[in-house]
């Protein structure tokens, strides 16, 4: 008697573990019960920067409201001979067809940026692919460019934004340096922030159409140039294969 009830508290043990076990695997807003509850770590990460030995770091832009400034980077982009990544909006797409095929001719990068700019955590994982592919088609289209990053609005994301990213073979793209260009800084400070936090492998955050943005890149570039920066394209920064990216968003070649 004595056994089977040692027996049967045992089983009862080990269905609990089970089951615990299972809940833990549970899905929430896209990542697991385990992340959520215990603060065990299985989200997948985008990338923030690159680790490497090279001084070298990689602008960015973002579009989804106004371009009358987009003509005037470009120039600045082009005076200073460096590379740069656009990450456009659909419906800015639908708003600005020839300075997105612009963009592309000037030999200038493109990535997505979804098309309709929405927090894309909140919704399903078949509402995501439908808001990745619709963008870019839409880019495609105009510019005849293959589309190959992706960058969330918000710089939100969960599992399933980046599974279906993925799928879709976009590399989900962050950042490391936040210029804070949409905040209505000077053109001082914003070129200030990024100094401040720029290191070899970073990605830039700027926007298309922020209040200073052509003054504070021109002396950003100019500051980065004066340090030994090269400045590229995003895809000319990263590794392409064979490498793994560390809890902290850093992208390492194996």
């Amino acid at each position: 008697m004595h056994f089977c009830v040692i027996k049967s508290r045992t089983l009862k043990i080990f269905m609990a573990m089970v089951l615990i076990a299972v809940l833990l695997c549970l899905p929430i807003n896209g990542n697991s019960s385990a992340e959520v509850y215990l603060g065990y770590s299985t989200r997948k990460v985008p990338i923030y920067s690159v680790s490497t030995e090279q001084k070298q770091v990689a602008i960015s832009f973002d579009a989804a409201w106004g371009a009358d400034k987009t003509q005037g980077i470009l120039d600045i982009l082009k005076e200073f001979e460096v590379g740069a990544t656009f990450f456009l909006v659909g419906f800015w797409v639908d708003d600005y067809q020839d300075m997105t095929k612009l963009i592309s001719d000037e030999g200038f990068e493109i990535g997505t940026h979804s098309n309709t700019h929405p927090d894309m955590v909140k919704l399903s994982k078949q509402t995501m692919k439908s808001e990745l592919e619709t963008s870019i088609q839409k880019i495609e289209k105009a510019t005849g460019q293959k589309v190959e990053l992706f960058r969330a609005p918000f710089g939100s994301y969960n599992n399933n934004l980046l599974e279906v990213a993925q799928e879709l073979s976009l590399k989900t793209i962050q950042w490391d340096v936040d210029s804070l260009d949409w905040k209505g800084l000077s053109a001082k400070e914003i070129c200030g922030r990024v100094m401040s936090r720029v290191k070899n492998g970073s990605i830039i955050l700027m926007h298309n159409n922020s209040d200073n943005i052509l003054d504070a890149l021109r002396l950003t570039l100019n500051r980065l140039k004066v340090a030994g920066y090269k400045v590229t394209a995003i895809s000319d920064l990263i590794y392409s294969d064979n490498y793994t990216i560390d809890r902290n968003g850093i992208q390492h070649k194996n």
